[in-house]
């Protein structure tokens, strides 16, 4: 098995890893979750690099990464424990896994019809950057580090959330309108084919 793989499963076992972690209580959990996230979030990024990049591109990654990159469901299980600590409204996963679910079936039709690749638009940049910026400060806020070094130094400690609140809502902003892309792109993909 090639490193690619090896940190796809990686990836996988990390998410419920940081799923069960809440229902401990010590001091630093949030910490934790948050430096699993970023670890997760880190190697989605790689291991699709280094399978390019040295050729490594096997079947089974092929088979895993999509299921790995849904563990971005590794993003949906953030933002459900974000939810269930009164952080995050239940509206904003559901709108993610609206749009995923709307994505995956999009490029399911596409593979069967001869593989189009609908390209990513810059909104689904946008949508991924904005929703792990928001999503690392909201764990760090849920340890008190914006009470702790923001307001008790300056008072300011509502800017933090502030700037989390606009990262979040630009997120799901694109997250609408990569959605629509993928729907104005891809809107061929439905026409039958004349016999």
């Amino acid at each position: 098995m090639n490193l690619p793989n090896k940190l796809t499963i990686f990836r996988i076992i990390l998410v419920p890893i940081m799923a069960i972690i809440p229902f401990f209580d010590f001091n630093i959990k949030w910490i934790v979750i948050d430096i699993i996230f970023i670890i997760a979030s880190i190697t989605d990024k790689l291991d699709g690099y280094l399978a390019r990049s040295k050729n490594q591109v096997t079947t089974f990654g092929k088979f895993l990464d999509p299921i790995a990159d849904k563990i971005l469901i590794l993003v949906l299980a953030a933002m459900l424990i974000l939810v269930e600590a009164n952080k995050l409204p239940a509206i904003i996963p559901i709108i993610v896994m609206l749009r995923e679910f709307m994505v995956s079936g999009y490029r399911l039709v596409a593979v069967e019809k001869g593989g189009k690749v609908i390209a990513a638009s810059v909104w689904g940049k946008l949508k991924t950057v904005t929703q792990m910026l928001a999503i690392i400060l909201a764990f760090v806020d849920q340890n008190g580090f914006a009470q702790c070094f923001i307001g008790g130094i300056t008072g300011f400690a509502w800017w933090y959330n502030l700037v989390v609140t606009i990262l979040m809502t630009v997120s799901i902003i694109a997250t609408i309108f990569s959605g629509l892309d993928y729907i104005l792109k891809g809107k061929d993909l439905f026409k039958e084919e004349v016999k």
